[in-house]
């Protein structure tokens, strides 16, 4: 519809409240008329209202500004909004900066996550998930995200980092607060209290962490904490607060995005029957592709901003200047009708399938994509073994973000006993 396109405001939050389709709409909307957009930044309490930003709709034009880190930088902030400098680092970790600060520490903290060492944990994976079904087996319904999806990823991060069982329920709390975007199941309704709950569930994990690391130094375990702590590469180490701020990256990226696709995975599985049945009678011919469609389906994180560096830098026929703001809307390019045929059918055997569900091309590539897609894998096949007939019942409750493509409850039912 003519003029449909100026009504679409992606600052406004009541936006991030649509349901998917009408969100979906939007977007194909804006990769067809205006797929490089300019928007007011929103008001948010004790924050200062920035310039504006750019933001990029199409695959072509995401993947593009992801491999110029050089002219596209995410050293000022990776938020729409501007946080105060100290705060970059300590909530944002790795992915708030440049090189060389960014390679120095995806140096040392990827010697905890290689693919062998990731391969290896296969088997503690598998325990972890029969246990959390074992947890849910006989009740014949569960809330899929509190029983299941998010419990995994995060006992294994948990688990790994050498952080005792009892602080599962401390951690996750603190890790919906940080991700909450502000919606109110986890922070106040009082926009004057958010941004104080914000920093206090960021220092209550950061004091968590820094009191296991002195711990790990003085007595080393077989655990990530110890191997992070005392990691050498080329001389150089971890200091004690740059390991409390990753650790903030690791619980919040590391649980939220996987147990997002997890849950997006059962409920699109759940309206797509044919493609459900196709992979469980092919689980392990099809797991390769039918995770990465998930993903890709899913796209947990929906952006990140970069910050352009050089005046005339462009894309498309878009001139920026330095300064300017533009936003990797990463959920649209995964939609690009010019990237993958039929994009809203959801296809487990798809290939190829180029999806940005892991960020785009470059440095800031998700570290963690081999240990989600394990985590992934392992999950469902533990599901289609054990409780076949599991489904989602009836609408999920979306978390009211613009930054995370959460679920924060869905309903699932199977078979008592498997």
């Amino acid at each position: 519809m003519p003029g449909a396109v100026d009504a679409i405001d992606l600052s406004d939050i009541e936006f991030w409240s649509e349901p998917y389709a009408v969100r979906e709409a939007a977007f194909a909307a804006l990769r067809a008329e205006r797929p490089i957009s300019f928007y007011k930044e929103p008001e948010l309490e004790g924050i200062e209202v920035g310039p504006g930003y750019w933001a990029l709709t199409r695959h072509a034009d995401v993947v593009e500004a992801s491999k110029h880190p050089q002219l596209f930088c995410s050293g000022r902030g990776t938020n729409i909004f501007d946080m105060p400098e100290p705060f970059l680092d300590f909530f944002g970790s790795m992915i708030n900066m440049d090189d060389p600060r960014h390679a120095r520490l995806r140096r040392i903290v990827s010697r905890g996550f290689t693919p062998k060492y990731l391969n290896d944990l296969s088997g503690y994976v598998q325990e972890v998930a029969t246990e959390i079904v074992d947890g849910v087996i006989d009740k014949g319904e569960c809330d899929f995200v509190t029983d299941v999806a998010a419990l995994l990823p995060l006992r294994i991060i948990l688990d790994l980092m050498g952080i005792p069982r009892s602080e599962e329920k401390y951690v996750f709390d603190r890790t919906n607060i940080i991700l909450s975007s502000g919606d109110p199941e986890y922070v106040s309704e009082n926009p004057n209290e958010v941004v104080m709950q914000l920093l206090n569930a960021g220092q209550e994990l950061a004091a968590l962490v820094t009191e296991l690391a002195e711990a790990r130094l003085k007595d080393p375990k077989d655990d990530l904490t110890t191997a992070l702590i005392t990691a050498d590469v080329d001389g150089e180490q971890l200091t004690t607060a740059e390991l409390a701020s990753f650790f903030i990256l690791l619980v919040a990226a590391g649980n939220e995005t996987t147990r997002n696709a997890i849950s997006h995975g059962l409920l699109v599985l759940t309206e797509h029957p044919a493609e459900r049945d196709k992979w469980m009678a092919d689980f392990e011919g099809l797991a390769p592709t039918a995770i990465e469609e998930i993903v890709r389906w899913a796209t947990p994180v929906i952006h990140f901003r970069r910050t352009v560096t050089e005046d005339g830098t462009r894309i498309g026929d878009r001139e920026f200047d330095a300064g300017d703001k533009v936003v990797l809307f990463y959920n649209s390019a995964n939609r690009d009708e010019a990237a993958f045929a039929d994009p809203f059918r959801f296809d487990v055997t798809r290939t190829p399938n180029d999806h940005v569900g892991f960020g785009g091309p470059g440095p800031h590539f998700c570290l963690g994509a081999h240990l989600a897609r394990r985590e992934i894998t392992v999950m469902f096949r533990e599901l289609f073994k054990r409780l076949p007939d599991i489904h989602s019942v009836g609408p999920p409750a979306q978390l009211r973000s613009n930054f995370i493509n959460g679920i924060k409850h869905l309903r699932a039912e199977f078979t008592p006993g498997g």
